[in-house]
């Protein structure tokens, strides 16, 4: 009998929990058993916090969001801030002790559920000599190795699903409505759902924008009778010359950035410049909740099954991808070398400029 442990990191997203069904179902079908490490690998810090995970109580989580096990963004063992008796704060590495505490358990495999930091953090304990397999989860869409990852689609479908209800008001008052959506380093959820949801404007983080630009478009609508617009801006869009903005610039102790702001800065910057009744809406973590749709449920049933394939044939060091039709491995060490970026050049470009969508250039 093989002993298996689950982790998921990073933000949650739809369609964790359909992972982990189908990895207690998988493994259950081949005599092993499964636990599940609570908020990320606090669980093999803490042995308490580690949980038997069977067929009883993964009962229906397919459907459901969020995560059974709990995650967290700020758990790297690797970089653990830790008090000591005087009262400070150290930053230390706990992670032989979880591999002390992952062998002394007798685990013989741990299934990373997450985005490019967790998979990079499960990659630095496969090569401490843990047998792990990585599962991929953003709802950003930018892991360069697998062409799609779960949760995104829930987040394209939210988001559109708040653009097409907003076209409605937008018109009634003759204002533009400016929506920020989630996207650090990658526009994709603007991408898709400011093409779906009728968008006048999308602005990416792949395409620093000029303020010209986007009020010509919107100043192009009036002459055409079209007294309102909407705006789609992913969270790390930036205008050209300028940097993404930091809401928590200056706070000491902070490891990255904390993206947001854009959506009202570019709100502003409309209503100024050409006078323009403007409101932004900022969807936030709306874009991570719920039910994963029939896609995502589906991609990440895939993912678990495909996962507990990987440790019967011992191919560990491995992250399970989607390539066409088909779930592949691939080395962690690939994973996690680049993010996916919109291709500029690609359809789904061409395809919004074709139809009169601005993406703050001149050009267009």
């Amino acid at each position: 009998m093989k002993k298996i442990i689950i982790s998921t990191g990073g933000g949650d997203a739809p369609g964790l929990n359909a992972v982990i069904y189908a990895v207690v179902h998988s493994c259950y079908r081949r005599g092993w058993e499964v636990y599940g490490s609570r908020s990320g690998y606090k669980g093999l810090l803490d042995l308490d916090e580690i949980r038997h995970l069977t067929i009883e109580n993964v009962e229906g989580i397919y459907a459901t969001g969020g995560t059974i096990l709990g995650s967290t963004n700020k758990g790297n063992p690797f970089s653990t801030p830790v008090e000591n008796l005087a009262g400070e704060i150290q930053i230390v590495d706990v992670s032989d002790r979880i591999l002390s505490n992952f062998n002394r358990m007798g685990f013989d495999c741990h299934i990373a559920i997450g985005g490019d930091g967790s998979l990079d953090i499960a990659h630095r304990f496969s090569l401490k000599g843990m047998p792990v397999i990585g599962v991929p989860k953003t709802i950003d869409n930018d892991l360069e190795a697998t062409d799609r990852t779960f949760g995104f689609d829930t987040a394209v479908s939210t988001a559109t699903e708040a653009l097409d209800k907003l076209h409605s008001t937008a018109k009634s008052h003759d204002r533009v409505m400016v929506v920020e959506v989630m996207g650090r380093d990658s526009g994709w959820i603007a991408l898709y759902s400011g093409i779906s949801g009728g968008a006048d404007v999308i602005l990416l983080p792949e395409i620093p924008f000029d303020m010209d630009a986007v009020c010509k478009k919107i100043t192009n609508n009036e002459l055409h009778g079209k007294h309102y617009a909407i705006v789609v801006v992913a969270e790390g869009a930036s205008v050209k010359g300028g940097h993404v903005i930091d809401k928590g610039e200056g706070e000491l102790g902070r490891a990255e950035k904390v993206l947001g702001g854009i959506g009202e800065w570019v709100a502003t910057e409309i209503r100024t410049r050409i006078n323009k009744d403007t409101r932004s809406l900022v969807l936030g973590h709306l874009q991570r909740g719920g039910s994963p749709t029939t896609f995502d449920r589906l991609l990440a049933l895939r993912f678990g099954a495909a996962a507990v394939r990987l440790i019967e044939s011992g191919n560990f060091g491995q992250m399970v991808a989607l390539s066409g039709s088909c779930m592949v491995p691939v080395p962690l060490s690939e994973a996690i070398t680049s993010r996916k970026k919109v291709n500029l050049q690609s359809d789904k470009v061409l395809t919004a400029r074709e139809i009169g969508i601005c993406f703050g250039s001149p050009e267009d």
